[in-house]
């Protein structure tokens, strides 16, 4: 009898699967934000990945022949360079098209090494509680009563800035909503009764909580994640534009930005340009975290 059983459950569940992956798709289309956010950053990072081939010039070579050429809607632009040049005459949609890689690098490398920091201190905390969790709350004070943009300025300052200095040191200063969301989800889930079967058969720690507690949490994180992608986007551009980021001839959009700020009442495209992409960029990842959001929680908003 259990023989004849199993091949009817195995084809249910076969069928069950393409099933919830149809409510999924389904329910991704049907959420704008989602599918919005999803499309252009999903155009953004083929552009990204692509780019030694889309871009039709060097982004570091300079011709002063052709410097500050405008884009090719003025009367004065060329197709040549679509976008125009800089001061320096290196093409503008070139350096555009480089600066996607350094944006979504430096967002993506800060939101993994934030998250792995944050989200250890949080299960760690929300899962022991007492004095684990007192130490963690004080370094989670600690790190909000420092000013993001103050303590990266004066560590660049002192290290000298580079990339690889801004993506260290904000995966080292974004960690603190992750702690906070990942210490609040695990209290809600150390008591749970999956939670307590597998403590009673004798499973060790870090399969209790890398098995049961953190799949568990993964949701809740995954939109801290977007969040902070943007928000590490936004932070390294500021850096950037103030000089203590990406250094030149890096195609940065911040530096993009700083460098184009004198002639922004003449040829205010300098700074438009990298400036809109950077606008994009952030609204898309963010209309990614709201639609996550709304995806992964069953009641909609109002839950």
């Amino acid at each position: 009898m259990t023989d004849s059983l199993t091949p009817s459950a195995t084809a249910l569940q076969s069928q069950l699967t393409p099933a919830w992956q149809t409510r999924l798709w389904r329910s991704t289309l049907n959420n704008r934000s989602l599918a919005i956010g999803l499309l252009i950053i999903a155009s953004l990072g083929i552009v990204a990945l692509l780019a030694p081939w889309l871009a039709p010039h060097d982004p570091y070579l300079q011709d002063t022949a052709n410097r500050m050429v405008p884009p090719f809607w003025h009367d004065t632009g060329s197709w040549t360079h679509p976008l125009g040049t800089d001061r320096l005459g290196r093409d503008y949609l070139s350096r555009l098209i480089f600066g996607a890689r350094i944006s979504l690098f430096i967002g993506l490398v800060v939101a993994l090494i934030s998250g792995l920091i944050g989200t250890t201190l949080g299960v760690l905390a929300g899962y022991f509680g007492g004095r684990v969790d007192a130490v963690v709350s004080y370094l989670l004070t600690t790190r909000l009563a420092m000013p993001v943009v103050l303590v990266a300025l004066a560590m660049a300052s002192l290290i000298g800035g580079s990339m690889l200095t801004v993506t260290l040191l904000l995966g080292l200063l974004l960690w603190d909503r992750f702690a906070v969301v990942a210490r609040s989800a695990t209290q809600q889930l150390r008591d749970a009764e999956y939670v307590q079967a597998a403590q009673a058969l004798g499973c060790p720690l870090p399969y209790i909580l890398l098995r049961e507690v953190l799949p568990n949490i993964a949701g809740a994180l995954i939109v801290v994640a977007t969040l902070e992608v943007a928000n590490a986007i936004l932070l390294e551009a500021t850096l950037s534009f103030l000089g203590m980021g990406v250094q030149p001839p890096s195609p940065s959009w911040g530096l993009m930005i700083a460098e184009g700020k004198t002639y922004m009442f003449f040829q205010p495209w300098v700074i438009t340009i990298p400036g809109g992409a950077l606008f994009v960029l952030v609204l898309a990842i963010n209309l990614l975290g709201d639609g996550l959001r709304d995806l992964s929680t069953p009641g909609g908003r109002n839950e």
